[in-house]
């Protein structure tokens, strides 16, 4: 009994290390190191557990990308930041193997700066924006929450801008960059973060109405100058 029980052991181990073997032999899980932002049109899209899969198409050529889940449109022309690379993977969720998908950090609208006192990032775009002022007692620009950001401290506001990133699903919680067009870049008063049940695509000019807090402090380093929590959104 004791050398069946052995033998089944070592049949059961050489089972697997073979299984291993052929599953991960030619998978790549390394980053990929300076290479050009990921372009195209999207042509397909789809949502699964935790992630969004994109099709981006140029110049005729494919490629699948995963995000974190988010909200994509199919027909917008992307750009996402490098990733990892893996071959032959296989979706469980979409029950779909890919010939090669890359794990995007995310969508890319500009170039991002450390924030002061935050881990967090602004966005400084290569565009324009020039969003119209949203209307009632409450409404703000960007740049005037920064500027009367201690009297507005805990004060209820309204605010429209252009949606600059999305971090989807972080503590419970959606984390959106907003921007108007006002305030300065160079200390970031241009770049407003919300945090919202609403999950906004990125480029969208929404409507947002929440509540401000100066020197929000989140722990593990993601402090906020300014924020406005749980805000909601129109379009």
């Amino acid at each position: 009994m004791k050398r069946l029980l052995i033998l089944l052991i070592i049949v059961l181990s050489v089972v697997f290390s073979a299984t291993g073997k052929n599953i991960y032999a030619n998978q790549s899980t390394e980053p990929i190191k300076d290479t050009p932002s990921l372009s195209g049109k999207v042509v397909e899209t789809m949502d699964s557990g935790r992630y969004t899969y994109v099709c981006l198409e140029n110049n005729g050529k494919k490629i699948w990308l995963a995000v974190l889940k988010m909200i994509i449109v199919e027909g917008q022309n992307m750009s996402f930041k490098p990733g990892i690379e893996m071959v032959n993977f296989e979706s469980k969720t979409l029950n779909r193997k890919f010939d090669k998908i890359i794990f995007s950090e995310g969508p890319i609208m500009g170039t991002e700066i450390k924030s002061m006192g935050s881990k967090g990032n602004v966005i400084i775009l290569t565009e324009k924006i020039d969003v119209e002022k949203a209307s009632g007692p409450n409404a703000y620009t960007i740049g005037e929450i920064y500027k009367n950001k201690n009297s507005l401290d805990k004060q209820n506001i309204v605010v429209r801008g252009k949606v600059v990133k999305v971090s989807a699903d972080i503590m419970g919680k959606n984390w959106i960059h907003l921007q108007d067009g006002s305030g300065n870049p160079k200390d970031g008063s241009h770049d407003l973060v919300l945090t919202s049940q609403t999950l906004p695509s990125v480029g969208d000019i929404v409507t947002a109405n929440g509540t401000l807090y100066t020197d929000k402090d989140f722990g593990r380093g993601y402090k906020y100058n300014v924020i406005v929590e749980d805000a909601s959104m129109t379009h």
